[in-house]
């Protein structure tokens, strides 16, 4: 399975994008999913995590600090997609996005989807 992240973009503060993580393959086995960010001379780090089996029709949530309450990720096993909906954005999000299992992988770390938040 590879994991391809999209929907980045350039937006202004304030307002919003949607990231999406297409599989290759199914999800399903992949309970632990989360969307990682890289910032220009900083760390990658995990802003978003789920965590769903096949016999959950919710996931279990959690996310970084300077993140909640304004992302939401969720996930479609039946689409084999991630999503990260990213509302409020702020100057400080900007980065690339990556989408991987939670820990992150080495199979799926992919070129990541770039996202410019304007002041």
């Amino acid at each position: 399975v590879q994991l391809q992240a999209s929907g980045g973009g350039l937006v202004q503060a304030g307002g919003s994008l949607r990231l999406s993580c297409a599989a290759s393959g199914s999800i399903v086995s992949i309970n632990d999913m989360g969307w990682y960010r890289q910032a220009p001379g900083k760390q990658r780090d995990l802003v978003a995590r789920i965590v769903m089996t096949a016999y959950t029709a919710y996931g279990y949530t959690s996310y970084a600090d300077s993140v909640k309450g304004r992302f939401t990720i969720s996930r479609d096993n039946a689409k084999n997609t991630m999503y990260l909906q990213m509302n409020s954005l702020k100057p400080e999000d900007t980065a690339v996005y990556y989408c991987n299992t939670v820990p992150g992988s080495g199979d799926y770390w992919g070129q990541g989807t770039l996202v410019t938040v304007s002041s």
